[in-house]
């Protein structure tokens, strides 16, 4: 499973100012057992002393009130009780670098100053009023958030409180203004838990034996292990093929992630949207971005995921990153498209909250101000060259993907077949949860890491990601 060690000067040597963190390395073979546990970076700051329930206590109660259905990472889960920017701290006070960022979630680093002196500020004077008031902080946040949108395209924004709502507010806005009821997403896609977004996702893990009518599914353009490799258009020709086979000929929209987050950072591939989009709207169909997980600078060369493959979408959703954790959502469309929910009343009583609104709009002040989305790509790249690189010494290893600060390594048993590591995985990340790196997983077997850190993730942080990996695949 794994090839034999071995020192390259471009895994460990020839970088720019390595720092304390790294891997002792020299010039000569590695010893027999060359593998040290990495140092995490150091970090100015440690928490105050915890005196709040333990982790076994907090385990009991969640088993006796909480949903069965709720699940948890790790053999023993972790008790987080504090966050600081791109770290997590647990009930004894020990640090984990955050390479997971509450799923896509937190951008700006956790508790970031300027975001939680924005939420206290506002919620020393309003927490919460309705829409059917003024208040100037969802009409401020409106504005700037429909300024991050691509070329000259007008739109208006309607705030929900999470991705599904926005994906099931985005489907019944396309099926409304196309009188169209039938809807195409991608096979391995997920967009959701709700009745709407429930049909829209397409992996058998995630979906109930309920009613979801009306969503067809396209074949993936899945770079790894879909049959046209990285020939986009090709897969493309599947939509067409669905449309005129699947449906009435006509069809209510299209909704994609460019980049598939819960199934295993699957960046579609090149070609594939605007070839889609083309046989979409042909058939009268609105294109739906979900940019729920890739949104907001994740990828680092794009502010939006959709802009890497040169398209306008009709109707852009968001949650996560927009509010850096705080529960928000938004459905981004055209002023003629969201005429449709004028025809009969349509309301949120949460979504555009000030508090809520408030907190996204720091948080984008934030990533504009540090310069988040250019960090994402530096830094990105990096880390992905750092798991390229293990890649050549280790052959569970199948596929390193994504860009930017959403990137995907994939394991496998078997190169040739791709036989998904589904035990294996499970290893890894509990080495290195006791080294000091939490990470995610995904993919439709579960045998992906998915990482997606805060952007203000440093090239030191990069390091010590990768030789925690590095060591804990080590001991495989």
């Amino acid at each position: 499973m794994k090839r034999a060690l071995r020192t390259t000067t471009r895994a460990f040597s020839g970088r720019n100012r390595r720092s304390s963190s790294q891997l002792a390395h020299s010039d000569a073979p590695f010893p027999q057992n060359p593998v040290v546990v990495p140092k995490m970076p150091p970090f100015d700051y440690s928490p105050p002393p915890y005196s709040g329930p333990s982790a076994a206590q907090i385990l009991h109660k969640r088993r006796e009130f909480l949903s069965p259905s709720m699940f948890h990472l790790y053999k023993n889960p972790l008790n987080i009780v504090e966050g600081k920017m791109q770290y997590l701290f647990d009930e004894s006070g020990r640090r984990y670098l955050d390479g997971f960022g509450g799923i896509a979630t937190v951008n700006c680093g956790h508790c970031h100053p300027d975001v939680v002196a924005a939420i206290v500020d506002q919620a020393k004077r309003l927490q919460h009023s309705t829409i059917l008031y003024l208040n100037h902080a969802i009409a401020d946040f409106a504005e700037a958030l429909a300024s991050k949108l691509p070329g000259d395209l007008k739109v208006v924004v309607f705030f929900t409180n999470s991705g599904t709502e926005a994906n099931e507010l985005a489907m019944m806005i396309a099926r409304l203004y196309t009188g169209c009821h039938d809807v195409i997403s991608i096979r391995n896609a997920y967009h959701g838990n709700a009745a709407g977004t429930m049909g829209a996702t397409a992996q058998s893990n995630w979906k109930f034996n309920v009613i979801q009518s009306g969503v067809h599914h396209t074949m993936n353009p899945d770079q790894y292990r879909g049959v046209f490799g990285s020939d986009g258009e090709k897969y493309a020709k599947d939509v067409q093929d669905l449309i005129d086979f699947g449906t009435c000929g006509r069809v209510g929209g299209f909704m994609a992630e460019a980049v598939q987050g819960v199934g295993g950072i699957m960046e579609l591939a090149p070609g594939y949207l605007p070839a889609a989009y083309k046989a979409v709207r042909k058939a009268g169909g609105l294109c739906i971005a979900d940019e729920v997980q890739s949104g907001f600078a994740r990828t680092g060369s794009h502010f939006w995921g959709f802009e890497a493959h040169g398209v306008i979408p009709d109707i852009v959703t968001m949650a996560k990153g927009i509010g850096n954790g705080i529960p928000l959502g938004a459905v981004v469309t055209t002023p003629e498209i969201a005429q449709v929910l004028t025809h009969r009343s349509y309301f949120n009583t949460f979504g555009g909250n000030p508090l809520c609104t408030t907190a996204g709009h720091a948080a984008l002040k934030v990533l504009e101000k540090e310069k988040l989305q250019e960090n994402a790509f530096v830094v990105g790249s990096y880390l992905k060259e750092r798991l390229t690189s293990l890649k050549e010494k280790y052959e569970i290893i199948g596929d390193v993907r994504g860009r930017g600060l959403m990137l995907g390594v994939e394991l496998v048993t078997d190169r040739h077949l791709k036989t998904p590591a589904k035990t294996e995985i499970l290893h890894v990340m509990e080495q290195m949860k006791d080294v000091g790196v939490l990470i995610g997983k995904g993919g439709f077997y579960g045998n992906v890491f998915r990482i997606t850190p805060p952007l203000c993730f440093t090239k030191e942080d990069a390091d010590f990601l990768a030789d925690a990996m590095h060591y804990s695949l080590s001991k495989m």
